[in-house]
């Protein structure tokens, strides 16, 4: 009774395991989750209260489907004045988080057969949406070497005539891992002159550690700009995770166009309150938070990233951004990362997840959105699961 083309999702790995993870503790067992890819923080009162204020003076109503006038401005002035794009309010579209404004490009861009270009270590939804939408995932693997991030030359040889787009995700999940501007040149270098599209994933651009500098791919040139499709949100930088709210731009009018009639006939417009409260986060009226979070963040992966590698047969690369450790055991075991992660939560109450579920074996993920106490806790009871691994 199922179409084929539901048969062919999976469950979100690290959904799965999240769940699993709260069944336990709420069965009365000693688990620390660290798979779940969501900040420990509260959303920050002037997002609250501007909420608050948009309930009280009754924004219940629908709004237009890409959003409001008033969040369509405020996106298109955060954009330009942090990103150095600069987009007429018709190019940017709400969406009900970030996974939405995927669903909405790959539904809108692909015919059966289309390939997409994927590095691995990859999020898990970007090949699932992919394959739902009749496209052809091709991966590009990386590994700790380039610090998960591919070369123009792997770039170039992956390129065919039915390549439709690249998604380039920066900084990374699972890897943290971010492209330099140079970085973004060469691969842009090589794009031009094809057809391809570029889907930068940038929901983690203010998560960035030792003074790295982020970059937009849309910044580096004009043909960057007219081919790429800028995707961003605020569940992970202002820690507004069930709010929802994921946005994306691009100067490609008939794509806006099927999008906005692909949503019309969806979602209509996202939550009319979340609207409300994203203002103050995109106009910088949060900043302060962030950059609290931020700090915190990478306090806790200096922690986690020292002792990871004090530990025999572990070992990670230190990452730049966001708010994960891809760590290495393949020196420890030849174990399926499945494996090893299912035995590691059976024997010591500890969530990972596996770097399968990322397109890459031999890896796990470990999520340092959470308290510092529970991260050398956490860390402790692993390097105590490696000194007898079977």
């Amino acid at each position: 009774m199922l179409s084929q083309r539901v048969q062919v999702l999976s469950e979100s790995l690290t959904m799965a395991i999240t769940a699993l993870a709260r069944q336990m503790k709420a069965e009365g067992k000693d688990v620390l989750s660290f798979s779940a890819g969501e900040p420990d923080f509260e959303t920050p009162e002037v997002i609250k209260q501007a909420a608050i204020k948009a309930i009280q003076e009754g924004n219940s109503k629908y709004t237009a489907v890409p959003g409001t006038p008033e969040v369509l401005q405020a996106i298109k002035a955060k954009l330009q004045k942090e990103n150095g794009l600069t987009y007429a309010t018709s190019d940017i579209i709400t969406n009900v988080g970030a996974k939405h404004s995927l669903f909405n490009v790959f539904q809108a861009i692909l015919d059966h057969g289309d390939e997409v270009i994927i590095p691995a270590p990859y999020w898990v939804t970007y090949p699932e949406i992919v394959k739902y939408s009749g496209g052809i995932p091709v991966y590009i693997d990386t590994d700790d070497s380039t610090e998960f991030k591919i070369t123009p030359e792997q770039l170039k040889n992956a390129i065919t005539s039915k390549t439709k787009a690249l998604i380039i995700n920066t900084p990374s999940n699972p890897t943290g891992s971010v492209y330099t501007k140079e970085e973004i040149i060469a691969l842009a270098t090589v794009l031009k002159g094809t057809d391809v599209l570029v889907i930068s994933d940038e929901m983690y651009e203010k998560l960035m550690y030792d003074g790295t500098i982020f970059t937009s791919f849309a910044s580096v040139s004009d043909d960057m700009y007219q081919r790429t499709i800028t995707i961003n949100g605020l569940s992970k930088s202002v820690a507004m995770t069930g709010w929802r709210f994921g946005y994306l731009a691009t100067p490609i009018k008939e794509l806006t166009t099927a999008m906005k009639n692909l949503q019309s006939q969806s979602t209509s417009n996202i939550n009319s309150i979340t609207q409300k409260a994203a203002i103050p986060a995109l106009l910088g009226e949060a900043d302060e938070a962030i950059e609290m979070m931020r700090q915190a963040f990478e306090r806790r992966r200096d922690i986690g990233f020292k002792m990871f590698n004090a530990i025999d047969g572990l070992s990670v690369v230190k990452p730049s951004g966001a708010f994960y450790l891809f760590v290495n055991f393949k020196a420890l075991t030849d174990d399926s990362s499945v494996e090893f992660c299912k035995k590691l939560l059976e024997q010591k109450g500890v969530a990972l997840v596996p770097g399968a579920g990322f397109g890459t074996e031999g890896y796990f993920r470990f999520s340092f959105a959470t308290d510092e106490i529970s991260i050398i806790d956490g860390i402790n009871r692993i390097a105590d699961f490696t000194k007898n691994y079977k």
